[in-house]
């Protein structure tokens, strides 16, 4: 596998990569989440891409149940229902979920459209799908200089824990989707709403909805 493989990526720096999402965001990483699980219903939320439960003290009194492929990222979780897989073939029966919640994620996937059908089918009736992801802002010069300032800085917070190669991924990870206001318009999940955050815009939030 080459070092470009997201799944061995994540394994390598499951444990610095909450600092290093940290340091990235300007500590805002966390206040991001919060914003999109506010979206959310109550009840059973499934949190997608869950990683090391970084999310786990923004979901109130949710039930949650974390799903990642990477078992060294799900072994660091403090959620007790952790589960290993993928977005595009989702373990779970149709219709178990009040909610799924997504974050940093989506730039990852093998294939947006699978997971989102995916999704679509756990969902309950009324059930959401909130997305929280980083991009480029939507102004074209904005998007060159972030996409300038990317390809330095992202390389050298790698460089402080021995990942240089594996941040280099991450910066050519964020041009590889379309805008979100495109990438979720034309999906079996109704867009009620989609938000920009953080310096330029770079990163966004999404809201839908199973009819």
């Amino acid at each position: 596998m080459s070092v470009q493989d997201p799944d061995l990526i994540f394994a390598k720096i499951a444990r610095r990569y909450d600092l290093l999402n940290a340091i990235i965001s300007f500590g805002r990483a966390q206040a991001w989440r919060r914003k999109g699980v506010e979206e959310l219903p109550s009840g059973r939320v499934l949190d997608l891409g869950s990683g090391t439960g970084a999310a786990a003290p923004v979901f109130g009194d949710r039930e949650v149940v974390a799903l990642d492929p990477v078992p060294e990222m799900l072994r660091l979780s403090p959620i007790a229902e952790r589960v290993v897989g993928v977005g595009e073939d989702l373990p779970f029966e149709d219709g178990s979920f009040d909610g799924v919640f997504s974050a940093y994620v989506f730039r990852n996937l093998d294939s947006v459209d699978e997971t989102i059908a995916e999704v679509a089918r756990i969902l309950r009736p009324g059930g959401r799908l909130v997305v929280v992801g980083l991009g480029r802002p939507k102004n074209r010069f904005l998007a060159a200089l972030h996409r300038m300032g990317s390809a330095i800085v992202l390389p050298v917070v790698g460089a402080l824990i021995g990942a240089s190669d594996e941040y280099r991924y991450l910066h050519r990870s964020l041009d590889k989707l379309p805008p979100p206001e495109e990438m979720f318009a034309d999906q079996p999940l109704r867009l009620d709403r989609a938000w920009r955050m953080g310096p330029l815009g770079f990163v966004y939030g999404v809201a839908l909805t199973k009819e």
